[in-house]
């Protein structure tokens, strides 16, 4: 299968737009349902009493927002060979239902593997920011990617 993006089309430095991405209450509510039920995950009211202002999303739910983003913006054409996961996670500020989510997945680093020949390895770093340009979100992971002269 040929793919649009390979190791070789990821230096350091690329950066890959995410988003814009709406979050409704309803999305809220049903990824806490099945996966989050703390009450300011659920109810508008708990959210508003909490730290954290109103009806907000469960990190976790910002990650798959974010993973979700990344496959669109270019990962379902990339080579990727997957990852062994995540070093970093930081949730920075509350996603709240109405938020619009955009930001970037930015390569931090690249290098080719010693031990399989046929895939790289980047060191990328993933940030989301609401309306108000707030960080609401950085993970740093390592792809695996395959290269395309093993194609």
């Amino acid at each position: 299968m040929s793919y649009r993006y390979y190791y070789e089309d990821c230096p350091p430095g690329t950066e890959r737009k995410l988003g814009p991405r709406t979050i409704t209450a309803e999305e809220i509510i049903g990824f806490a349902t099945r996966f989050d039920p703390i009450p300011f995950h659920l109810d508008e009211a708990a959210g508003k009493a909490s730290l954290l202002g109103g009806l907000a999303a469960s990190g976790w739910h910002v990650c798959s927002l974010a993973m979700r983003m990344i496959c669109d913006s270019y990962l379902l054409e990339s080579a990727s060979l997957g990852s062994p996961g995540i070093e970093e996670c930081k949730w920075l500020a509350p996603v709240l239902a109405g938020d619009t989510l955009q930001g970037r997945s930015v390569v931090e680093t690249a290098r080719r593997s010693a031990s399989r020949p046929g895939m790289g390895l980047l060191g990328l770093r993933c940030e989301l920011f609401n309306q108000k340009d707030q960080q609401v979100l950085m993970f740093k992971n390592t792809g695996m990617m395959a290269r395309r002269d093993a194609a």
